[in-house]
Order: structure tokens, then sequence, then C-alpha cells
């Protein structure tokens, strides 16, 4: 049986969860990827096959609010962000957890402050080495109240494995990440490690390795992104590679490519396997259904997208990544970015700013279709009222419940065949 996890009523939806549970019953095995449509009329929404709340993330709420049940009057405190969603940070906030630290590793509240009865929670993202010593030091057990993603967790082990068996290690992810901070900390304990940003960079990597680029690119592009004293000739000889488990899988994939390839133009075809370690099983579930749900999206028709989530959250910033190649698209945190008919502020997540558009909703002809999801870390009561909030633009929409009932109705029928 599924493990069955404490969620506030707050984050809880009905639109979607009615959609999700039709699909689940009829398609347990996930094997169709192909959106629901929820029919209001005028506007149709292409839901996809997978989104939202992953399982890393619901254990992360579910330790966090029992946390703060079970431990009434006593200091709670998060290390940083538990998940990269406002909403769920600030109702935390709301119930008098702080955070030490902001999500870039700018300190807060320093540890040197806590005593040993006070509680600090771990984020769903793991925290460095260096952070749990010093928890340590101050009487605290950081593993008490641990929400690392199990996911996350997978990976370390992973490439402590390869690091106890002499390979290095390169770490696709963003080096300023919180995961990739704690994968980092935790593999370097065990390897040589190097970070890598996407494929651009790994093939910079392999150049390097092959001799193909000089020696001094690799302080250009990857001194502060390394291990002390890491030798690209020398360290690069045997690799695996583990990745920030919110990374595009396909990109991931791609970067393993990329060295794999320049392993084999380096030591011959035949010894391949003794110098690339396969790591594809540690590629996060969750992201892969997520990312795959949306290329099934993408295969949709649909006037724009809309995707929902923290502005921080590297998830979902891939999704929308994925999607502007497809739909016009507009990362927005939550229903209030939705101004107007006419206007809707949204994050650009390649300027870094939140942007103003206006005759943001299309005037086609009806009905407008939208897609529209969301991260791993985001609500789906989220999704639900920005859904709510589309369709209050357009006249004549039938009612939700009405629109809900073919899903209602499919997935009763099922459960009694």
């Amino acid at each position: 049986m599924p493990k069955e996890f404490l969620i506030p009523d707050l984050y809880r939806s009905e639109i979607i969860k009615t959609v999700k549970n039709a699909r689940q019953i009829l398609d347990p095995r996930k094997k169709d990827r192909t959106p629901a449509v929820l029919d209001l009329g005028p506007v149709r929404f292409l839901i996809p096959r997978h989104f939202g709340f992953c399982y890393g993330v619901e254990n992360a709420i579910d330790i966090a609010y029992r946390t703060v049940e079970e431990n009434p009057g006593r200091n709670i405190y998060l290390l940083s962000e538990m998940i990269h969603n406002p909403t769920v940070n600030k109702d935390l906030e709301a119930r008098g957890v702080r955070f030490l630290f902001e999500t870039d590793g700018t300190e807060r509240i320093s540890i040197e402050t806590l005593s040993p009865d006070d509680i600090v929670i771990v984020p769903a993202f793991g925290t460095t080495i260096a952070v749990q010593k010093q928890l340590e030091r101050q009487g605290i057990n950081p593993y008490q109240y641990d929400t690392t993603c199990p996911f996350v967790i997978k990976v370390w082990k992973r490439g402590k494995q390869l690091g106890s068996k002499g390979y290095s290690l390169v770490i696709h992810g963003k080096y300023q990440h919180e995961e990739t901070r704690a994968t980092f900390s935790h593999s370097s304990q065990e390897a040589p490690c190097v970070v890598v940003l996407n494929t651009e960079e790994a093939h910079i990597l392999a150049d390097i390795m092959l001799a193909n680029r000089p020696r001094s690119d690799f302080q250009k592009y990857f001194g502060m992104k390394c291990t002390d004293g890491f030798d690209p000739m020398e360290d690069m000889k045997r690799i695996g590679v583990i990745n920030q488990t919110t990374m595009l899988a396909t990109e991931t994939r791609e970067v393993m490519q990329i060295l794999r390839d320049a392993v084999r133009e380096k030591f011959g075809t035949s010894s391949v396997e003794m110098h690339f370690a396969d790591t594809t099983d540690t590629l996060c579930y969750a992201t892969n259904e997520n990312q795959s749900a949306t290329y099934g999206l993408m295969d949709e028709r649909a006037d724009l997208a809309l995707v929902v989530g923290g502005y921080n959250s590297s998830n979902t910033m891939h999704l929308v990544e994925l999607l502007e190649e497809r739909f016009p698209t507009c990362h927005i945190r939550d229903a209030s970015e939705i101004k107007s008919r006419s206007e809707i502020h949204h994050f650009n997540q390649w300027s870094k700013e939140v942007e103003q558009t206006r005759n943001w909703l299309p005037k086609a002809a009806e009905p407008v279709t939208i897609a529209i999801t969301s991260g791993a870390s985001c609500p789906d009561a989220l999704v639900d009222e920005v859904l709510l909030k589309v369709a209050s633009y357009f006249e004549g929409c039938r009612p939700v419940e009405e629109a809900l009932k073919p899903f209602r109705d499919e997935a009763a029928h099922s459960g009694t065949t």
C-alpha cells in the first residue's frame, strides 16, 4: 500500500483531485500521457497526466506539519525554504516556523544562537555536511526532523558507492541550488567532483578531457564548481554522472552521452564500461513523469500554457522551458498574478524578472484552449484557483461540477468493472 501523508486541507483541491483520481483509476501505470480535457464550453483546459506534489514534497510537508502540531511552544526552525513554493513557506512561517538561511545560503539566524531544545527541520533538498556538523555542535540532531527527499538520498548513496570504486563524479545541476550544494558536499567526501550546468558545459568538459581545449579552460569554466585540486586529465579517467533531481531528465541523459562519447574516443569502445559508470537509475521518477506528461501536452493544440509554481523552483522552470517551445507560456506563482482579462504578471526565467503582459488571454475563435500544469512543489489547490479565475473571464461557462461529471462517471464505471 502507498504511504499516506498528512497534507493540510488548504493544499487539497476539488477540481484537479477529481481529474487525477479518474486518470489513476483508468490508467494506473501511467502509460497514457495524453492530457485530460476539462471542457467548460467557451474555454477548455488541458490537464496533463502527471504534475504537482511528488512523493518527496508530500513527505516533507507531512514531516514538517506533524512536527509543528506535535511540538507546541517549542522553537521550530527550517534550514531554508522547505520546498520552493511561497504559499507553503508562508503558511509555515505563519505557524511560527523560522528560517535559518535564505535559499542562496545567506544566513538569517545564526545556528550558534540555537539551544539543544530547539527543533531544526532539514528541507527536502537536504543540507551540507558543514551545516550538519554546526547543528551537532549545538546539541541538535540534524536527522531527527529530516525531510530530505528519498530520491536525493539515493543520488548521494550512488555517489558514495562510485567514489569508493575510484570514480570521479560529474554533477549535473545548478551550482548554487540548495540540492546541488548538498549533493556536492556529500559526494566530495568520497570522490573528486565537478558541477556542469548544461550540455554546453558538458561539451566544454569533454573537450578539455580530450585535450581539444587548453587545460586553462577548466579553471575558467569550472574553477568555482569543483573539489580542490580537481585535475581533468587525471580525475576524468573514470567518471559517473549524478544529478540535481529537478533538472531536465532528457538533458541529464544528454550530458551522460556527451561524456560517454568522450570516454569512448579517449579509451576505446571496448573500455567504455571500465571508465564510465551507468547511473541512469538515479534519475528521479517524479521529474521524469512530470516532464513526460509535459511532452504529452506539447503534442496537443493550445492557445497558451500556464505553469503554476514558485519563481525559484527549478523543476517548474524546466516545465516552462519545454512548453515555451510549443505555446505562448506564462509562469505564474498563483492566481494573484492574473490581474485581469487583459493583464497578467509572470516570471521570465531568462531575464530573472517578473514581466507584465497585456492582452494575454487569446481572443481567438472559441473555445479557447489552455494547457495548465504546475511544478512538483505546487499544491493542486493553487491550480484550481488559477483555473477558476481564468474561467471567470468567459461568459457562459458550464458549472465546474457538470464538467467534472464525465471524470466521476468514468472512474465509477471503471471501479465496478
